[in-house]
């Protein structure tokens, strides 16, 4: 099959699309004919050697983690999924690779993909989807009422997280450039912070919830705006002991997630607020309770552009450098 490996790390050059051999299907597993994989910020990350200590995955691998595509075969003990079935999914950490012509997936990994999307549009969902609902529902538990700060609120996660946090009942505040402020009202933000004209420490306060995906001196300003007992979430920030035993690293490299988060957590605990940091896990379940949502419309996938296969190189770099516009960037194959 085709497929986009990385074959060295940290180095555009070290990555190529060539033919690789069809992946084997375990007992549990589903083999996906992939029609549409979507871009993250994680696989130019992993690309480039930035997820090593968590994530050490073996050169030459094969990148990606969002796809959509349709079944094509299926090992013994699968009971959820039939031969031609149009599925979505996020594989697991350790199973990624939809830069590809075909995938395996565990069956608890995959959903049927929503009935009203097509495949480049449930492409573009998985990994904000699930890193959406694991932050706000899961960990953070927002309840109506409450206040929800989203940043970067017309990326690909801003942008199913003010959906998705509307849906749970929130007052979400978000922040985004002057040429997005239109869309994000239209996501369904009750407040939003143009960073090019303002700067929302200032003017928020008493939140119970940020989500970071920025890190640095926003994630440092966002303790600002949280009330006593409230919590900030982070995609970008620094990992904490509690990320390594999730991913299963070893003690010492725990000790060093430690250290990394220890000023952060420290700022919190000043503040009377929590830090914590997220590393999202595949989900299948977490997809099909997300679906109805989608099928009624009440969470929409926003899709900057859709590169050919041929190009995910390009996509990679399009996506990385800040030229897209608003949501996500699609590989169709």
């Amino acid at each position: 099959m085709r497929a986009f490996t990385v074959e060295r790390y940290g180095d555009k050059a070290g990555v190529r699309v060539g033919e690789v051999r069809d992946p084997d299907v375990g007992t549990d597993d589903v083999l996906v004919r992939i029609q549409a994989a979507s871009v993250n910020p994680l696989d130019r990350m992993i690309r480039d050697g930035k997820m090593k200590a968590i994530l050490p995955y073996r050169v030459p691998f094969v990148l990606g983690n969002d796809l959509a595509g349709v079944v094509v075969e299926v090992g013994s003990a699968v009971t959820r999924f039939a031969v031609g079935d149009e599925v979505f999914a996020r594989p697991d950490k350790d199973r990624i690779g939809t830069f590809a012509e075909l995938i395996a997936v565990h069956q608890d990994d995959l959903a049927i993909k929503p009935v009203t999307l097509t495949m480049e549009e449930a492409a573009s969902l998985p990994l904000v989807a699930l890193t959406a609902w694991q932050v706000l529902v899961e960990r953070a538990r927002v309840q109506p009422g409450q206040k929800v700060l989203v940043h970067a609120g017309a990326g690909g996660l801003g942008t199913v997280a003010i959906q998705l946090a509307k849906q749970l009942g929130a007052h979400v505040a978000t922040t985004t450039s002057t040429a997005n402020v239109g869309l994000v009202k239209r996501l369904g933000a009750d407040v939003v912070i143009d960073y090019k004209k303002q700067t929302f420490e200032t003017m928020l306060a008493d939140y119970d919830v940020v989500l970071d995906s920025l890190g640095g001196e926003t994630l440092k300003k966002s303790l600002d705006v949280l009330r006593p007992g409230g919590q900030v979430i982070s995609v970008a920030g620094p990992p904490d002991a509690d990320t390594g035993r999730e991913l299963g690293a070893n003690p010492i490299i725990r000790l060093v997630m430690s250290a990394l988060s220890f000023r952060i957590r420290r700022l919190a605990r000043r503040r009377n607020v929590s830090y914590s940091f997220l590393f999202m896990r595949a989900s299948g379940d977490q997809l099909r309770e997300l679906t109805p949502l989608i099928e009624a419309g009440k969470i929409r996938p926003v899709v900057d552009t859709v590169f050919p296969f041929e190009s995910v190189r390009e996509a990679l770099e399009y996506a990385g450098t800040g030229r897209a516009k608003a949501g996500k960037v699609v590989v169709k194959m």
